[in-house]
């Protein structure tokens, strides 16, 4: 496959491609045992103007039987807080050692400038792997809130036609019930944003205060009309109750947004009944969940010299089963809640299915980092192979799944608009200045 080959004017084929039918709004022609299908693929003027069975197309671009995806959508990134490892690095890799260095670099060094470098970096290695949209979420409380919501602004703004951006707010529970909650709904809905936070119940009983709180932030959205997207259970406590509480109080306000749940990891360590009972009212209330495998494979069940014992994620399988809606992100990016990671959707697809056993059959998987983000995102138009869509394509060498999982996949090609994407991965040298490292 060459890029070279692809013209950067007019209308061409793609010939012989494979695609993954749940991408298709039908499936074109005859469907392999790993949900693939075989079509050749018209652009012109920008947009996928035809897909037809394999074999149509007299001449074109031969993809030897390679498959096509339509750019990917990370629904739950943390690119405010991204690449700041080489200067504030986790000391043991746990969840509290996170939260606590997050907060400390976060006081002494989060200046606009600073969350502006590392966020545009984020960006850019996403765009060079093929990602079409991002939500990311904002540390919203302190004093440093304002300016990182003007630093997204401003970049939702400059990168407007090559990455759809959206942002949620983070902050926890207890800072809605007062004041502090009211200005924060506000900054968010100036912006443009989803109003979110995070639940910290643990083992025990539901303290007296939290459902009072959790009213009043689904009220504050109610006025302002904000969906929301919440960071619930991330932990492997199996006392914890926040997921379900979040269900029902959605139930019993009929509220009418988009609400998002990211993690619910405590889900997997709960008994069998509970889980049913909560997951059951997930899908009743129209919840979707995001599930961030690689970070939380990191995070949860560390413990110093003891081998993890399970791998800290949710029940996306029963979940799914249930209808409810399932998407996988990327999260956190080479931060002290996830020392690696390239915001890369490929990398973040091929070890969800190896971590949480997405396989045997593949399914429609795809669609968890395509067409499911897509929709919780508000952007329907996106994640799918349809005419008339916008030709925003990744071509892989890859034929079959395995194929596509085994490898990293470097040598993708990102089409957007349908010509070539000319770009190159940022050098992390490019930091050193503004993380206040030597070379």
């Amino acid at each position: 496959m060459n890029k070279t080959a692809i013209p950067s004017a007019g209308g061409y084929w793609l010939r012989d491609a494979r695609v993954m039918a749940c991408l298709l709004d039908a499936p074109v022609g005859p469907v392999d045992g790993e949900g693939l299908c075989r079509v050749d693929l018209r652009i012109e003027a920008r947009l996928i103007a035809d897909i037809a069975p394999a074999g149509t197309a007299a001449e074109g671009i031969p993809l030897r039987g390679g498959q096509v995806w339509p750019c990917f959508v990370d629904g739950h990134t943390h690119l405010d807080k991204g690449h700041i490892w080489p200067r504030s690095a986790n000391p043991d890799g746990s969840f509290k050692g996170a939260l606590e260095t997050v907060a400390a670099d976060r006081d002494r060094h989060w200046a606009a400038l600073d969350v502006a470098a590392r966020f545009e970096f984020g960006l850019r290695c996403a765009w060079h792997h093929g990602t079409g949209a991002i939500r990311t979420h904002i540390d919203s409380e302190g004093a440093r809130t304002s300016s990182s919501w003007e630093v997204f602004s401003r970049l939702r703004e400059d990168w407007a036609g090559r990455v759809s951006l959206q942002a949620a707010s983070i902050a926890s529970l207890e800072i809605f019930t007062g004041e502090e909650g009211a200005r924060l709904a506000n900054l968010v809905a100036r912006h443009g944003g989803v109003l979110g936070m995070v639940t910290t119940l643990q083992d025990g009983p539901v303290p007296d205060w939290f459902q009072p709180a959790l009213e009043r932030f689904f009220a504050l959205a109610e006025e302002r009309g904000l969906d929301i997207d919440l960071h619930v259970d991330e932990s492997g406590a199996s006392g914890a109750r926040a997921l379900r509480e979040i269900a029902l109080t959605a139930l019993r306000r009929g509220f009418k947004g988009k609400i998002q749940c990211g993690h619910c990891c405590s889900l997997s360590m709960q008994p069998e009944d509970y889980a049913r009972e909560t997951i059951a009212a997930c899908a009743e209330a129209g919840l979707s969940v995001v599930v961030l495998p690689m970070c939380n494979l990191y995070l949860q069940g560390r413990a110093p010299g003891r081998t993890p014992r399970w791998r800290g994620v949710t029940l996306v399988h029963e979940l799914k089963a249930a209808g409810v809606p399932v998407s996988l992100a990327s999260d956190n990016c080479r931060d002290p809640f996830y020392a690696y990671g390239d915001h890369d959707m490929v990398e973040v697809f091929r070890e969800s299915v190896r971590i949480l056993q997405l396989d045997h059959p593949f399914g429609d998987w795809a669609r968890a980092v395509t067409a499911v983000p897509a929709d919780v995102m508000g952007l329907s138009e996106m994640g799918r192979l349809r005419k008339g869509a916008r030709a925003d394509l990744v071509l892989f060498p890859a034929r079959g799944m395995t194929e596509l999982l085994a490898r990293p996949q470097s040598d993708r090609i990102v089409l957007r608009a349908g010509r070539v994407q000319q770009s190159e991965l940022p050098d992390y040298r490019e930091l050193d200045a503004v993380l206040g490292l030597g070379a």
